[in-house]
C-alpha cells in the first residue's frame, strides 16, 4: 500500500525530471533493478538519460525511452516533444537554461518521496508575508469607506472575513506534503481527469486577476514618482516583466525570496501608518444606515474573504516538497497565521488610508490626490517629506513582485494540466503568456482599479469555497480509510468521472453566487433584498449549496463506477 496515502508517502520511485542526489542502495541494485535491457537500449535504473540531448535533438540520443518512474503525462509529453521539432527545441532550450541557470524544469509532475527537497518548516509562515504583505492589498481595505463603512466597522469585516478565507487556503495547504502533487493535480481525485481542468482555467483567472491589481496600483505608484510624466501602462510592463524572470527560476528559489521580501515592505507600512495616522477620524460616520448598511458589511466581508481564500487552488503547489509525514496541522497553522496576521495588518492600513481620503472631509490634499491620481497619488501625498515619499514608493513598487512571481509560477503549472500538448510546452512559455496577458489587462483597466478591485475579487469566493469544500469532503468523507493512489493521479481511467465535483461546484456557483452576488454590473434577487446597493451572500449561499449537493452526487458516482 506504499503508494495509497495518508500516512507517509512511502514510494521510493524517482521522480523523471528532478535531478537525484544519492544513487540507488547496494540491496536495490542486487535485486536488479540496475539491470540492462539490451533490446530496448534502456538501463532501468536511469543510467540511461530520458532528457534530450541539445545537440542530437533527441532524447538520450537515441529516441525516446520512459524510465519505469515516468508517470503516462510524462511519457506522452515526450513523445509529443518527439515528434515537432518546435517543441523539441523549447524542451532543449529550457534545458540549456536549467544548465546555465538553474531554473526549475519539473512541471506539474509528481515529486516522489524520496526526491523531495524541503526548505525549513518556518517557511510556510514566512511565504505567505510576501505574497500579502504588499502594496496591492491596500485597495481592498480602501474598498470599506468607499462602501460608506466607518473604520470600526471596516476593521471589523477585515478581521473576520479574512481569518474565514484563510481557514479554506490552510486546509487545501495540507494536502501537498502526503500527496506530493500541486494543487490543481490533487483535485484530479475528486474532480476527475477532465474536470480538473475546469479547476486549472479557474485558477488561472484568479491568479490573474490578483496580479492585474498588483500591476495597476504600481503603475500608478511609478507614475505618482514621476510626478505623473511617465504613463501608467510603463509601469505596469515594468513590473510585469521583473516578476516574470523571478518566477522561471521555480520552487527553490520563491522560497528564499519570499523567506525575506517581505520585511522592508513591513517596515515602510509602519511608516505609512504612523505619517497617516494624524488624519485618520474613527469617529466619522459612514453613509448608510438599517439594511443598506448590512448589505454594504455584506460586500466587504465577501471581498475579504475572497482576498485570503484566493490561494486554497495554489497553496499546496508549494508545500509538495516537505515530507509526508509533515504533521497537517503544523501546515494548517503556519498557513492561518502566516495568511491572517499580515493580510489584515495590510487591509486595516488601507482602511485607515480610506477613512482619510474618503470620509473625512478635513483632508483635501489626501482626498484630491486620491480622487485624481488613484492610490499611487494618495501614496505619494501620504508619505513626507516629498523626497522620501519617492523612495518609499520605489520600494512599496517592489513588494508586489513576491505576489506576482507566485501567480505566474502556479498560473504556468496550471495551464499544463489542461492536456498533454499543453505540458509539452515547459512551464517557462506558460509563464511568459501569463505575464503578458496580465500586463495587457492591467493597461486596459488602469484607470479602474477600484472597480476591478470590488467586482473581481469578491467573484473569486464563490468558487474557491466550493473547491474547498468538494476536496475536504472528498478526504475526510470517501477517502478517510482507502487513502489515495498515487499511481494513477495522471490515468484517466481510474481517477473519477469527476461529474460530482463540477456538477455540484457549477450549482454552488450559479444557483447560490449569481444569485447571491452583488456587483456593479448585477445584483442578485437574493442580494438585492439587502438595500438599494444589495448585500453579496454569494459565498453563504456557494457554501450551501456545495455542501448539500456533492456528498450525496459522489457517493452515487462511486456506486456507479467504483472509483
Amino acid at each position: 500500500m506504499a503508494d495509497f496515502v495518508h500516512g507517509d508517502q512511502a514510494d521510493r520511485k524517482a521522480s523523471h525530471d528532478v535531478k537525484r542526489q544519492h544513487e540507488a542502495s547496494a540491496e536495490e541494485q542486487m535485486s536488479g533493478d540496475a539491470t540492462h535491457d539490451v533490446t530496448q537500449g534502456t538501463v532501468r535504473n536511469g543510467s540511461l538519460s530520458a532528457y534530450p540531448d541539445p545537440e542530437k535533438g533527441v532524447l538520450g540520443g537515441v529516441g525516446f525511452e520512459p524510465h519505469d518512474s515516468d508517470s503516462e503525462e510524462v511519457i506522452r509529453a515526450r513523445e509529443l516533444q518527439q515528434k515537432s521539432g518546435f517543441l523539441r527545441s523549447l524542451r532543449a532550450g529550457e534545458e540549456w537554461l536549467d544548465r546555465k541557470m538553474g531554473i526549475e524544469t519539473q512541471g506539474i509532475d509528481r515529486i516522489h518521496e524520496e526526491d523531495k527537497q524541503p526548505p525549513s518548516i518556518l517557511n510556510v509562515f514566512f511565504l505567505w508575508w510576501s505574497l500579502t504583505c504588499h502594496v496591492g492589498t491596500l485597495p481592498i481595505g480602501v474598498l470599506g469607506p468607499e462602501f460608506g463603512l466607518t473604520l470600526n466597522q471596516s476593521i471589523a469585516m477585515i478581521v473576520v472575513g479574512t481569518m474565514m478565507g484563510a481557514l479554506c487556503t490552510s486546509y487545501c495547504g495540507t494536502l501537498g506534503p502526503k500527496l506530493g502533487l500541486r494543487a490543481i493535480a490533487t483535485s484530479r481525485y475528486s474532480f476527475g481527469f477532465y474536470g480538473a481542468k475546469l479547476a486549472s482555467v479557474l485558477n488561472v483567472v484568479i491568479g490573474g486577476g490578483f496580479a492585474v491589481v498588483n500591476v495597476v496600483v504600481v503603475g500608478q505608484i511609478l507614475a505618482a514618482v514621476s510626478d505623473y510624466t511617465m504613463s501608467i501602462a510603463v509601469g505596469c510592463v515594468i513590473i510585469a516583466i521583473i516578476g516574470y524572470v523571478i518566477s522561471i527560476f521555480g520552487f527553490a528559489i520563491i522560497h528564499t525570496y519570499e523567506k525575506y521580501s517581505w520585511i522592508v515592505t513591513f517596515i515602510i507600512l509602519c511608516i505609512l501608518i504612523g505619517q497617516v495616522a494624524p488624519h485618520v477620524d474613527p469617529s466619522v460616520p459612514g453613509f448608510d444606515t438599517g439594511l443598506g448598511l448590512t448589505g454594504s458589511m455584506l460586500s466587504f466581508l465577501s471581498i475579504n474573504f475572497s482576498s485570503s481564500s484566493g490561494w486554497c487552488s495554489i497553496a499546496s503547489d508549494y508545500y509538495c516538497n516537505y515530507p509526508a509525514n509533515t504533521k497537517s496541522w503544523k501546515i494548517f497553522f503556519l498557513t492561518f497565521f502566516g495568511i491572517s496576521i499580515p493580510t489584515i495588518f495590510v487591509t486595516v492600513i488601507g482602511a485607515c488610508l480610506g477613512n482619510a481620503a474618503v470620509l473625512s472631509e478635513v483632508n483635501p490634499i489626501l482626498t484630491n490626490a486620491y480622487d485624481d491620481h488613484g492610490l499611487g497619488g494618495l501614496l505619494r501625498e501620504s508619505f513626507h517629506p516629498l523626497h522620501f515619499s519617492k523612495f518609499c514608493l520605489v520600494l512599496l513598487v517592489f513588494s508586489v513582485i513576491g505576489n506576482n512571481v507566485a501567480v505566474n509560477y502556479s498560473s504556468g503549472l496550471s495551464l499544463q494540466l489542461l492536456g498533454h500538448y499543453f505540458h509539452a510546452i515547459p512551464r517557462f512559455i506558460w509563464s511568459l503568456a501569463n505575464a503578458v496577458v496580465i500586463a495587457v489587462l492591467a493597461i486596459a483597466g488602469r484607470q479602474h482599479l477600484s472597480t476591478i478591485v470590488s467586482n473581481f475579487v469578491s467573484l473569486l469566493g464563490y468558487w474557491t469555497i466550493s473547491f474547498t469544500v468538494i476536496l475536504l469532503i472528498e478526504d475526510q468523507v470517501f477517502r478517510r480509510r482507502e487513502g489515495y493512489n498515487l499511481n494513477v493521479w495522471d490515468v484517466p481511467a481510474k481517477l473519477p468521472w469527476g461529474l460530482a465535483a463540477v456538477v455540484s461546484l457549477l450549482c454552488g456557483y450559479l444557483a447560490g453566487g449569481v444569485t447571491g452576488m452583488s456587483q456593479t454590473w448585477y445584483i442578485g434577487p437574493i442580494a438585492a433584498k439587502f438595500g438599494g446597493f444589495g448585500g453579496d451572500v454569494g459565498i453563504y449561499l456557494s457554501f450551501a449549496f456545495t455542501l448539500f449537493t456533492y456528498p450525496p452526487l459522489r457517493w452515487y458516482e462511486r456506486k456507479r463506477t467504483g472509483r
